[in-house]
């Protein structure tokens, strides 16, 4: 079965061209398109239905940076081991529990300037990591890459976090 990149014609490579990749997944969506099957057996319709239900997860994985780096990993073999491995460098660990910190604090005082302090930051600390990744994704270095994903896939959560106490703020 293809892989991801393969099904778009793509480069098996962290750094992609997002505009080919939209463009191949329009090329892969007009092909299986429903209304191109309106006329065709239950079991050709199911078929299509598979591929665009392929098509799509494959564009969600490719298009986020997080999810991209996670699947190269695990299609050159190196388990993220998210569940056993927690290990985390202890200036990262620090990092965590300031954040965290200065999380609660905004919550507590419904500081929204503290708020968008945090956000930006973290930004930034994701914006680092996703390079350092791609870096290293790119130099086929799959098993430090992975740790790195392991810190990103922290940051990733910790934003939809700072993005939820957002949502619970007073305008």
């Amino acid at each position: 079965m293809q892989n991801h990149f393969e099904l778009f014609h793509l480069p098996q490579q962290f750094t992609i061209d997002l505009k080919a990749l939209d463009s191949a997944y329009h090329e892969v969506q007009n092909q299986v398109h429903p209304d191109k099957f309106a006329s065709a057996s239950d079991a050709e319709k199911r078929v299509a239905m598979q591929w665009a239900t392929r098509a799509n997860e494959a564009y969600k994985t490719l298009k986020s940076p997080f999810k991209r780096a996670a699947y190269l990993c695990e299609i050159n073999g190196v388990d993220l081991q998210t569940e056993s491995n927690t290990a985390m460098p202890v200036a990262f660990l620090m990092q965590q529990m300031e954040w965290r910190e200065a999380l609660d604090d905004a919550r507590a005082q419904k500081d929204r300037d503290g708020l968008e302090a945090l956000e930006s930051e973290l930004r930034i600390a994701r914006k680092k990591t996703v390079e350092q990744v791609g870096s290293l994704l790119d130099a086929q270095n799959f098993t430090q890459a992975a740790e790195m994903v392991r810190q990103l896939m922290f940051l990733e959560k910790f934003a939809d976090e700072v993005g939820n106490v957002f949502e619970l703020l007073p305008d």
